[in-house]
């Protein structure tokens, strides 16, 4: 079997424009595979630690030379001459030669361009399908992945910090019924978006695009965008409640201020049981499926009692509140502070860990959403997990921008891939 020849990185754009890590790893037989890391704009306090080179002006502190010399002159070496397919060891590895609990050595950035780049060419190695290589190594750790196409959560309108100061709340979503095939809910979500754009025209409204691609509509408050969906929706053949559901990615961190949350909806801050009610209204109202980051990240005791009160109908994400981070997972899980998971690799680091923290949310029977960041490249890898892991949900963003855009049709041409194998 080929080994590790060399790995190296370089600083590329991300698409804010702003600076991220591209590794590529080449094997003694020539193979060279290349991945890039995302980055988050709305990002919790507790994930391994993003690199930056603050003390440089250059990208106004955000480049990442350092952690690209960190990949080329000891990450990269460190693994060298080791086969790829054994992706546990690298990993393990790469977490010993930082040897901080965070990753801030190297930084988490340079560890999971590394990781990245193994993974993929470990798939080019054995010729197979990287999804078929990711499920392998899922059940080494434990998952019993089905692979299959997640659904996908769709962000049609973005507020928060991935909006321009419009609305508080983050992400608002339609996700197609999970009856459905990707390619009919990604035509859904499409022809939704675009009519979510019409309708916008027809009132005049700003209708730019987000981070993630999603619109950002001068409205007035929250809830006026689930009106706005519903408005758009009912131009549509498509029915709420049977062929699309409602989903809300809070990301609370952005307004919570002096132990109260402080929402455009309402002339005064409100306390845990005060926002609680707010959700039950919204929930009445929309029927959510999905509702991530309704609380502070340390608000254990706001989390504890939303997931006791919707966690029988609506599936209570934890972003923030976990970080893809093993420890944070063991307290939710027996605290009953949810019963989703966002998973994204970089707030961890490897892919390996990440593997392990789906291992803890799939033994807790909760649902697993592979999520995107806020600053992505075009590179489709994370498509490739969802699929491996056998994700419930897919985040990627609107049906719209190039790099939200790539995930969708690696998604797509992994459905073909799947159909032309069924005997």
């Amino acid at each position: 079997m080929a080994t590790i020849s060399k790995i190296w990185a370089r600083e590329i754009l991300d698409s804010r424009g702003i600076p991220t890590v591209e590794a590529a790893c080449q094997l003694t037989n020539g193979m060279i595979s290349v991945a890039s890391v995302p980055a988050g704009t709305s990002t919790g306090t507790h994930e391994a630690l993003e690199l930056r080179d603050i003390k440089n002006t250059r990208y106004r502190g955000k480049g990442v030379l350092t952690a690209v010399k960190n990949v080329n002159d000891i990450l990269g070496p460190g693994v060298s001459g080791l086969d790829p397919i054994h992706l546990y060891e690298i990993d393990a590895k790469l977490i010993e030669i930082d040897g901080t609990e965070n990753k801030s050595k190297y930084g988490a950035n340079a560890i999971l361009a590394v990781s990245m780049a193994v993974t993929k060419v470990g798939a080019l190695a054995q010729s197979i399908p990287p999804y078929r290589w990711i499920e392998y190594l899922a059940k080494g750790v434990g998952v019993n992945p089905i692979v299959h196409i997640p659904t996908p959560l769709f962000n049609m309108v973005n507020g928060g910090l991935h909006g321009a100061g419009n609305l508080d709340f983050q992400e608002f979503h339609v996700s197609p019924a999970s009856s459905k095939s990707f390619s009919e809910g990604l035509m859904i979500g499409a022809e939704i978006y675009l009519a979510i754009g019409d309708d916008l025209e027809k009132r005049g409204a700003i209708h730019s695009v987000g981070d993630e691609g999603g619109y950002a509509p001068n409205l007035f408050t929250n809830a006026d965008a689930f009106e706005l969906m519903v408005d758009s929706i009912r131009a549509t053949k498509y029915i709420i409640g049977r062929d699309i559901f409602f989903g809300l990615d809070v990301a609370a961190n952005s307004f919570y201020k002096n132990g109260e949350y402080v929402i455009r909806d309402k002339s005064s801050p409100l306390n845990e049981e005060q926002l609680i009610e707010f959700y039950k209204g919204i929930n009445n109202q929309y029927r959510l499926a999905n509702l991530e980051d309704p609380f502070y990240e340390d608000a254990w005791s706001g989390w504890k009692k939303i997931h006791e009160i919707f966690g029988d109908q609506v599936t209570i994400v934890g972003d923030d509140l976990l970080v893809t981070n093993p420890n944070r997972v063991e307290r939710a899980i027996k605290e009953k502070a949810c019963n989703g998971i966002l998973v994204k690799p970089n707030q961890i680091g490897t892919i390996t860990e990440t593997l392990k923290v789906i291992k803890q949310a799939r033994d807790a029977n909760w649902k697993v959403i592979v999520s995107h960041r806020s600053g992505e490249t075009n590179d489709w890898l994370i498509a490739d997990f969802g699929v491996g892991v056998g994700a419930d949900y897919v985040k990627f963003g609107a049906p719209s921008r190039g790099e939200r855009v790539a995930k969708y049709n690696r998604l797509l041409a992994i459905e073909h891939e799947l159909s032309s194998n069924t005997p």
